[in-house]
């Protein structure tokens, strides 16, 4: 098993992901995840289950590659026009997105078929680059902001140990709680 690339391929390579990751996302909504196999995905999306096999190496490594893709944001955050807002309104994204039922699959997939961490890792870049986003524009209006490591901390982090391990009582508020938390508690 070789490492995937964090950049996305280009050319030929872009394609097969494409193609692949199509008809993963296609077959999911049309059999279910666990009626899915290799070769009916390769025939989904054209190509040989050997090509499946030498990018991806398994099932679940692809399912995981799958996943990491679909956590990667859209877009930027909303500018509210302060932090608090900003903030607030990416944490409670963030929370909606994550403890979905599809956001779930998703985390599960994505730590399943990574043994090394990388895709972990991915997803962590994801979300510090959203933070990043928000605290700069803080910054630019003058707001003092925290650094992203302490967002994480915050925010992050306990909206995540709450998915996994402690998913009651996860809604907008406990999103608007751990910032306030944040922003109201002296550094």
């Amino acid at each position: 098993m070789s490492p995937r690339p964090m950049a996305r391929p280009g050319g030929r390579s872009a394609r097969v992901q494409e193609s692949v990751h199509t008809a993963v996302r296609e077959l999911t909504a049309e059999v279910g995840r666990d009626a899915l196999t290799v070769p009916l995905v390769a025939a989904r999306a054209g190509v040989t289950p050997s090509t499946v096999y030498r990018r991806w190496g398994d099932l679940q490594e692809l399912l995981s590659d799958v996943a990491v893709e679909r956590l990667r944001p859209d877009a930027g955050p909303e500018d509210h026009g302060g932090l608090r807002a900003d903030l607030t309104a990416w944490a409670e994204q963030f929370l909606d997105e994550m403890a979905s039922p599809p956001g779930r699959a998703y985390i599960r997939d994505a730590l399943l078929g990574d043994p090394d961490g990388g895709n972990a890792g991915r997803c962590s870049a994801y979300a510090a680059e959203q933070i990043d986003i928000v605290l700069a524009r803080a910054a630019d209006r003058g707001e003092a902001v925290p650094d992203t490591e302490t967002v994480v901390d915050r925010v992050v982090a306990p909206v995540m140990y709450r998915i996994l391990f402690r998913p009651g009582g996860l809604d907008t508020g406990y999103a608007r709680r751990l910032v306030a938390g944040l922003l109201d508690t002296p550094g």
